[in-house]
């Protein structure tokens, strides 16, 4: 080391200061830090936090651009890891993609009128044919606006919209859920089942003493003029008008409103929709259908509670059916056994002690 008491004037010995020194410190010291913290930070830190949360985030139900920002369509990556609909709706979770709350709305009302809509436009399909051929048998004509107004009207919209927003096949079963029920799940259809029988007993009580008579329903009106056709539509519930019916209004219009909303709210929303659209199933007058959409609203209430408590559409959708074949079964038992059922009443109260 130089002598720092002897200076000879020359630069480039940076005074008393040896260069051999001074270059190692710069090199160790300086280089080290920029390349052991700086670019360490920026490779674990940054990146991580860019791939694992913003690309998260926009690649479950409504980013389109893979941003963060609000939409209808997922990124274009990872469709197989869609979240849970409860992380969706909540705004302190990584999952949950701000969006309008009014575009929300409007985008599960238009899918649930659309959806009605075309079912009444295969409905005169089904019409048109008939006519052509010169008439279709009560089952035939039954089958066909089944297989059309539900499985190519609801499902095929559900599907349609699903693939608009980009996702695939493997996206599009996560994002519904679908899978084989557990037998947890099979005792909450059975459990739900029962709560909208009390439920539907209390409102029937309420409507007795409120007065407003509910408005008949067509499908039942049709069934009960032919009950042989009954047990198609006792089928038809867990086969057809249950699978269809939840995929679009529980799949998607609830799944699309919890992508805005927490659960509450999403499944009031989605069950006033589903009763509504009801409105063109129903005979009578103003009141009557009005009423009947209230009462339809408590049902649907369960449907969309079950499906955001399982995540699984498997579930509503056998509930959906169990609800409508017990219905139909009673009407069936009803119209071929009436008049037994209305003696054995009878003989039965006269064995009453009061």
């Amino acid at each position: 080391m130089t002598d720092p008491s002897k200076d000879d004037g020359d630069s480039t010995d940076f005074g008393w200061v040896d260069p051999d020194e001074f270059d190692r410190d710069t090199t160790d010291a300086v280089d080290r830090d920029t390349t052991d913290t700086v670019d360490r930070d920026t490779t674990d830190t940054v990146d991580r936090d860019t791939t694992d949360t913003v690309d998260r985030d926009t690649t479950n139900r409504g980013d389109p651009t893979g941003t963060g920002g609000a939409g209808d369509s997922p990124a274009t990556d990872g469709y197989g890891s869609v979240p849970a609909t409860d992380d969706v709706g909540d705004p302190s979770s990584p999952w949950h993609v701000p969006d309008s709350p009014v575009r929300a709305i409007g985008v599960a009302i238009g899918l649930g009128t659309l959806g009605i809509a075309l079912v009444l436009v295969f409905s005169l399909v089904v019409s048109g044919i008939g006519t052509a051929i010169g008439g279709l048998s009560i089952a035939v004509s039954l089958g066909l606006s089944l297989l059309l107004g539900q499985y190519v009207a609801f499902g095929g919209l559900a599907l349609g919209y699903l693939l608009y927003r980009g996702f695939d096949r493997s996206g599009i079963v996560s994002y519904l859920g679908v899978r084989w029920p557990s037998l947890k799940e099979i005792g909450l259809v059975v459990g739900g089942w029962a709560l909208i029988l009390v439920m539907v007993m209390v409102i029937s009580i309420v409507l007795q003493l409120l007065g407003p008579e509910p408005a008949a329903n067509q499908s039942a009106e049709i069934a009960m003029q032919n009950p042989a056709i009954i047990p198609l539509l006792v089928a038809a519930s867990f086969l057809v008008i249950g699978p269809a019916e939840e995929v679009l209004y529980r799949g998607i219009v609830q799944s699309r409103l919890r992508e805005s909303f927490s659960a509450a709210p999403a499944i009031a929303i989605a069950s006033a929709i589903f009763a509504a659209v009801h409105v063109i199933a129903l005979t009578g007058g103003i009141e009557g259908r009005l009423t009947t959409i209230a009462v339809l609203f408590f049902p649907s209430l369960v449907f969309g509670a079950v499906y955001e408590y399982t995540e699984n559409i498997v579930v509503p959708a056998l509930l959906h059916g169990l609800h409508n074949a017990v219905i139909f079964t009673m009407l069936y038992v009803v119209v071929a056994y009436g008049d037994e059922i209305e003696e054995l009443a009878e003989a039965g109260a006269m064995l009453l002690p009061f």
